[in-house]
């Protein structure tokens, strides 16, 4: 058995996981020692200015010292740190590259966008049980790219689109009023943007073939979260929950049409998503569309969408085995 630490660092958030991974005939098994989140935003303003902001690179710097406290206490004998979208856009990412090896005595990795989706697909259907129908479309939206994967036992097609949370936010929705929900044209804007980016992703990833949606990551689950109706954020009842069309529709609408204050005094809602959810909601609403959209034209039916509460940390961690 080996023990693992994973850290995904990416333009919302940075993320750890130590684990202690076994192969058996079943595949890898995952026992988690710690999961820990902090929003640090580190691509605030990456997608206008293509570079670091220094006090961002200072929060994410002060997560992954404390992260590597943690690494050290528990012991893990191996540690993988990977950074995906807002590294790959900023011309100073050597800076902070810099100060991540040095911490943690590690070469930081700056991945590409297929690298990126290949670990969130591992991640995200290591733990989905046989029930799941396969080709399987796993999903993973981002601060600033989202990945489509199309798979099976292993991964057919995949795509990283520069279209995360944090930067539809900040292209479309930077002006608008906290104290109310996006105005309609706002909203409109991004949606015909959006879509854009899915017709070029379409090209690439065969939608017709999915048989399974699986949503991965922040907005994902925090909107699953909403549409269990619960009040605190509880993974077991959020990973592998299955969602009609109807409840995310829902919470979709919800996320949109509060304002932030309402959003941020959710219980489930982690400090810093809450100005972003909104945008990873309609990108989440517009492939979900999309997807049965393109099932019905194949004369089959997708009623129902899955949710994973594993992702890219998880195959960060599994990749470590």
């Amino acid at each position: 058995m080996n023990r693992v630490a994973g850290i995904d660092c990416g333009t919302n958030s940075i993320r750890l996981l130590v684990a202690d991974v076994e192969r058996d005939e079943n595949g890898v098994r995952l026992t988690d020692l710690t999961r820990q989140m902090r929003i640090v935003r580190l691509g605030q303003g990456v997608d206008k200015t293509g570079r670091f902001d220094p006090a961002a690179i200072d929060r994410t710097i002060d997560a992954v010292v404390e992260y590597e406290r943690m690494i050290s206490r528990l012991g893990a004998s191996k540690v993988r740190f990977v950074a995906t979208s807002a590294s790959r856009d900023a011309s100073n990412r050597d800076e902070f590259i810099d100060a991540v090896r040095s911490i943690l005595g590690i070469e930081p990795e700056v991945v590409e966008g297929t690298l990126e989706a290949a670990l969130s697909f591992s991640g995200a259907v290591s733990d989905l049980g046989a029930g799941v129908e396969s080709p399987m479309l796993v999903v993973d939206i981002g601060g600033g790219s989202t990945e489509l994967v199309l798979g099976d036992t292993e991964v057919r097609q995949a795509i990283s689109v520069d279209m995360g949370a944090v930067r539809v936010t900040e292209k479309f929705f930077a002006d608008c009023d906290p104290e109310a929900g996006i105005p309609l044209a706002h909203q409109e804007r991004a949606i015909e943007w959006i879509d854009e980016q899915l017709d070029g992703a379409q090209k690439v990833v065969d939608l017709e073939r999915v048989k399974t949606l699986v949503g991965v990551a922040g907005t994902v689950t925090t909107l699953t979260a909403q549409a269990l109706g619960l009040a605190t954020y509880q993974p077991e009842l959020i990973h592998g929950a299955s969602l009609s069309l109807d409840q995310i529709d829902q919470a979709v609408r919800f996320m949109v049409d509060q304002p932030t204050k309402v959003k941020a005094a959710l219980g489930f809602m982690p400090e810093g998503r809450e100005d972003v959810i909104a945008a990873g909601a309609l990108i989440w609403s517009r492939i979900v569309k999309r997807v049965v959209a393109r099932a019905t034209e194949q004369g089959s039916v997708i009623d129902h969408v899955v949710t994973s509460e594993h992702d890219i940390l998880d195959g960060i961690a599994i990749s470590l085995a």
